[in-house]
């Protein structure tokens, strides 16, 4: 769902500032609405006051207290229809896995490339 400007918008969580300063510009640049959150649990929080808002949820798997896993499936729970990249520094593996096997849309590796990320985006939340 779009907002008042009719931009799509996008929960960006990943508990390093770099990693979500950046993927929040590309987003920024690209049209988009962004919603950040610095932990798994202020994720869940602000997913459940905006989960109407929110189009896409790009989510870090690693994170401290309450990792990706975790607030995946408490998005899940809030809306079963959330929207959802997995992102990892690591490659995919049986976690990652796992989480996909669960529901979740795609997986993209850190460091972003601008192009892998904007498509995958687009054929997610495309009108």
């Amino acid at each position: 769902m779009a907002d008042s400007e009719g931009k799509p918008t996008i929960l960006i969580v990943d508990d390093e500032e770099m990693v979500r300063s950046i993927a929040a510009q590309i987003m920024e640049k690209l049209g988009y609405r962004v919603v950040t959150a610095a932990s798994g649990a202020a994720a869940i929080d602000i997913f459940e006051q905006e989960h109407e808002r929110i189009d896409l949820v790009i989510l870090d798997m690693v994170m401290p207290g309450v990792d990706g896993s975790m607030v995946f499936d408490e998005m899940k729970k809030i809306d079963a229809n959330v929207n959802v990249i997995l992102s990892s520094g690591c490659s995919r593996d049986s976690q990652a896995n796992d989480i996909m096997r669960r529901g979740c849309d795609a997986f993209i590796q850190k460091p972003f490339r601008l192009q892998e990320l904007s498509h995958l985006v687009e054929s997610l939340i495309a009108p």
